[in-house]
């Protein structure tokens, strides 16, 4: 085992030439240093954030819901029948042509009704509008206070005005309780979030947000493992500038507040490009890559940290192609219409028996989710854009 940890914590990839784990274990008197071991902190807190979100969707999120006239439960339920239970239990979900036939014969059913049972059995395990609600009224209350209190932070930061000062003197920079308080915060609530992934309803992007928040978690822990806290404050900063817009979009979706929801996906929209492909590239990209490169020089670590913010930049413009898409849509139709992404975040609108060309607004998706599949699912397109991104970080 201390093999392992040896070659694991191996000084040689993580720290520049010439520095040792030794010269950061004992810093002067009052002079604290981030260590590893401090990110343990943020487990016990995910657990209570997690406890948090329950106590605020149950007695703040959803009698907002309801003052809102959105209900809690499911629509219509599909009638009992064990045939068509094992083949949606067992086969498919999504029958084809071939088998709504067999079955139409075997349950003496016309095709039409064994596609509305299969319809409403779908509906079934899909997250009322109710429950995505408050999941994004508490996503919406956290994003908004962790945004206010970087940005208050950061303003009297040096760095946040000169971006150099995030390489002067490293990894020899002094970790401050402001900075300590908000990258713990911001990997309790990520830990917190896959924590819930397996209690809440089960979605179908469920595999992609557990790897997205898992990546979040990881890029998080390992800029604070090796010091470079200064520009992870700034990636987290630049990253929650649009998430809380993207929340406040969906909620005006599943509201029916159909002209709000428009209004808020269009600022989410130039707040997401702003912040993605302006500020990220030109700020927090060009000090990572050539204002370090000049002050500190290249190590290994150091090329892996820009290679995935790099993979970063590349999702951001993936994102922002699919919210433009929405984006166009809605200035087309004069209205957001149904998720483009896929329902990430959420799992989803519920299916209807029209045909869905123009859902009005869909009920539900990570937001109108551009990253849909992530977690931003909502009707509206704002709320499916996001991302993610997380996010992002």
């Amino acid at each position: 085992m201390a093999a392992l940890s040896a070659w694991f914590w191996n000084e040689r990839f993580w720290l520049p030439h010439n520095v040792t784990w030794a010269d950061l274990a004992d810093p002067a008197p009052g002079v604290e240093y981030p260590k590893a071991g401090h990110l343990l902190t943020a487990l016990p807190l995910a657990l209570g954030i997690f406890a948090v979100r329950i106590l605020f969707e149950r007695f703040i999120a959803s009698p907002c819901a309801q003052s809102l006239h959105i209900q809690a439960g499911v629509g219509r339920r599909a009638q009992p029948n064990a045939v068509l239970e094992k083949v949606f239990t067992s086969i498919t979900k999504n029958p084809d042509s071939r088998h709504l036939d067999g079955l139409s014969k075997q349950l003496d059913w016309e095709v039409r009704k064994v596609q509305r049972w299969f319809r409403q059995r779908r509906n079934q395990d899909k997250p009322s509008t109710h429950t995505k609600f408050c999941e994004s009224m508490w996503r919406y209350m956290f994003y908004l206070c962790i945004f206010t209190y970087g940005i208050r932070f950061l303003w009297q930061s040096p760095w946040m005005w000169d971006t150099r000062h995030c390489w002067y003197n490293y990894p020899y920079q002094v970790l401050t309780p402001g900075l300590y308080h908000y990258y713990v915060a911001e990997l309790a609530f990520y830990w917190s979030l896959m924590f819930s992934q397996f209690t809440d309803i089960k979605r179908k992007d469920f595999l992609i947000m557990f790897i997205h928040h898992l990546a979040t978690v990881s890029l998080i822990s390992f800029s604070y493992a090796n010091n470079m806290l200064r520009v992870g404050s700034l990636v987290m900063c630049v990253h929650d500038a649009s998430d809380f817009l993207l929340e406040l979009a969906k909620l005006a979706n599943y509201a029916k507040f159909q002209r709000l929801c428009d209004f808020l996906f269009i600022v989410f929209s130039v707040i997401f490009f702003i912040t993605r492909l302006v500020i990220y590239p030109l700020w927090i990209l060009n000090t990572t890559l050539f204002e370090s490169w000049v002050i500190i020089g290249p190590y290994p670590s150091w090329w892996l940290f820009n290679s995935l913010l790099l993979v970063l930049q590349v999702l951001h413009i993936i994102w922002s192609y699919l919210i433009a898409r929405i984006a166009i849509k809605a200035m087309l139709r004069g209205k957001v219409c149904n998720d483009v992404r896929s329902d990430i975040e959420s799992s989803s609108e519920e299916e209807s028996d029209m045909p869905k060309e123009c859902l009005k607004a869909s009920p539900h998706t990570p937001p109108l989710s551009p990253k849909g599949e992530n977690g931003t699912n909502g009707h509206c397109a704002a709320t499916k854009a996001r991302t993610q991104n997380h996010s992002s970080w």
